[in-house]
């Protein structure tokens, strides 16, 4: 096996994400413009997407990292708008864009052009929130977009798979359709609340960080291969396991939560990087056996399937976010006023990606007749420009759109304030134990010791608070971020002595190391402290 293009892909898209941070271009826009020109490169090897690499693969641990850093009670709240877009809009987009694609493309069977209409209608999860996070959209919107973008793809693969079976010549009916779908769905969440408590409470029992990390790097893809195994959808097998154990992270050992945050930072980065690129390298491929397609009829059918996808998107989001409250006083009641600017970011940030590709490269070459399937390059072709399309397009006008509408801010004041509550009831929890504790003789401490772990709890008390501080005149720093300068200085110092120390043979080098990572974790601290 010829290790060498898995490694220059690797390297090559992390180099761009990286080299994308210090442009105003979001890096999966980047990566794909940089895919796309690479892939006519002489000598670029030829990357083909797998379906059976992406989707039980990229797609387990992307979908687990994306749910473990949302907020399950958010999503509980806004349950209601990201249903509606994770399964009513997900189909509605399958049967608009197949009738659309039925109607332009002369000669294409309606079950082939449903099947694309399944592949193009999911808008991909990193794309959107990347844009959403980078621009700062309010909460609300945000959420809704990472929730629809976490349990669409599970609506689109069972919606392939049934007009998939329609096109290869399987029986397949309305009925049978809606008990797959029901099934897929009920099986993928009840599969993953059979595994979450089990993995939790391993998580929770294993001593050792390097394990319960190892668990955690397996438990994406143990939770989407056991649901795929009893025909459930692996997508919300996954989602449901992440959202608890996200939920429930705080009871994991500190060591374990800062080693896994820096390794799954680590995967999410070099999946989404690769992700992206894949997706412009492939247009040599989709490219290969248009035949009668290529030309002005390729591009007017690529232009016209993506309006269909832009305008369907319009078409559904605004009476799904206005309708619902004009019919229901109880929805009025319970949930917050949306606005049409909201529901006008949330109809263009509609951006296609890899698991569209992966889904249409999964479409087999024949049907059960041992025919050819129906326009099958043409699919894969009007995929991957609706996928470019939406990126390039929505994508870059996203943000200038968002700056546009002139969304309120966040009130960075009033939250702080929130914070130096939260952590002066925190504190006053704490202190209370600290007196509980040192009063039984079994915990007696020197009084410079109690003292320090006082100190300690002070000053984490007063650090919030002192961001509302002044900032020095001189610097331009804020008492915080003098702090943290100051601290890091100190324990740069430190860290010199003790290289010196090794280097003149005083201490050796396991006994360095010991000593540096002691550094590391109290200048973590104290930069959290900080933060």
């Amino acid at each position: 096996m010829d290790v060498m293009p898995l490694l220059l892909l690797v390297a090559g898209s992390a180099a761009v994400a990286a080299a994308a941070r210090r442009t105003p271009v979001p890096a999966p826009l980047l990566l794909v413009a940089v895919g796309l020109a690479v892939s006519y490169v002489p000598g670029v090897p030829d990357y083909t997407l797998d379906p059976e690499v992406v989707l039980p693969l990229l797609l387990p641990p992307l979908l687990y990292t994306s749910a473990t850093d949302s907020s399950y009670l958010d999503l509980r709240a806004q349950l209601r708008p990201v249903a509606l877009l994770s399964v009513g809009y997900v189909l509605f987009a399958t049967f608009v864009v197949g009738w659309a694609v039925y109607q332009i493309v002369p000669g294409m069977p309606l079950t082939a052009a449903l099947v694309l209409g399944a592949v193009v209608a999911p808008p991909d999860a990193v794309a959107a929130t990347a844009v959403a996070r980078r621009v700062g959209l309010p909460s609300r919107i945000t959420t809704i977009l990472q929730g629809e973008s976490l349990l669409n793809d599970a609506t689109a693969i069972t919606a392939y798979k049934v007009a998939l079976a329609a096109a290869v010549g399987e029986a397949a009916s309305w009925a049978g359709g809606i008990r797959e779908f029901l099934v897929a769905a009920v099986g993928g969440v009840g599969v993953g609340l059979v595994l979450m408590a089990p993995l939790h409470w391993l998580r929770t029992h294993l001593k050792e960080p390097l394990i319960q990390n190892t668990l955690s790097l397996l438990i994406p893809f143990v939770a989407y291969g056991v649901a795929e195994q009893v025909h459930a959808s692996g997508v919300l097998a996954v989602v449901v396991v992440a959202l608890y154990l996200g939920h429930r992270a705080w009871e994991v050992d500190f060591a374990t939560r800062l080693q896994e945050e820096a390794v799954w930072k680590m995967v999410a980065f070099i999946l989404e990087s690769a992700v992206f690129a894949l997706i412009g390298l492939q247009l040599p491929v989709v490219l290969k056996g248009l035949g009668e397609y290529e030309g002005p009829r390729a591009t007017w059918y690529a232009v016209a399937v993506f309006l269909v996808v832009v305008v369907a998107r319009f078409v559904w989001v605004y009476p799904a976010t206005f309708l619902p409250r004009m019919l229901s006083a109880r929805i009025r009641e319970r949930e917050a006023d949306p606005t049409w600017r909201g529901a006008m970011v949330t109809s263009w940030a509609g951006m296609r990606g890899v698991v569209s590709l992966a889904i249409a490269f999964s479409i087999p070459a024949t049907t059960h007749g041992g025919h050819p399937f129906p326009q099958r390059n043409l699919i894969l072709f009007l995929t991957f420009t609706t996928v470019i399309g939406t990126l390039v397009v929505q994508g870059l006008t996203l943000p200038p759109l968002i700056r546009l509408l002139k969304f309120p801010g966040r009130d960075a004041q009033a939250e702080t304030l929130a914070e130096a509550n939260a952590q002066a009831q925190a504190s006053r929890a704490a202190e209370q134990r600290l007196d509980e504790l040192l009063s039984d003789e079994r915990n007696a401490l020197p009084p410079p010791l109690a003292d320090r772990l006082r100190t300690v709890l002070e000053r984490r008390r007063n650090a919030v608070w002192e961001r509302l501080g002044q900032v020095n005149p001189i610097t331009g720093e804020t008492v915080d971020d003098t702090y943290r300068r100051l601290s890091r200085e100190m324990i740069g110092a430190e860290r010199e002595v003790f290289v010196k120390l090794r280097d003149h043979r005083y201490i050796d080098d396991e006994m360095l190391r010991t000593l540096l990572r002691r550094l590391d974790l109290e200048e973590a601290a104290a930069y959290r402290e900080a933060a």
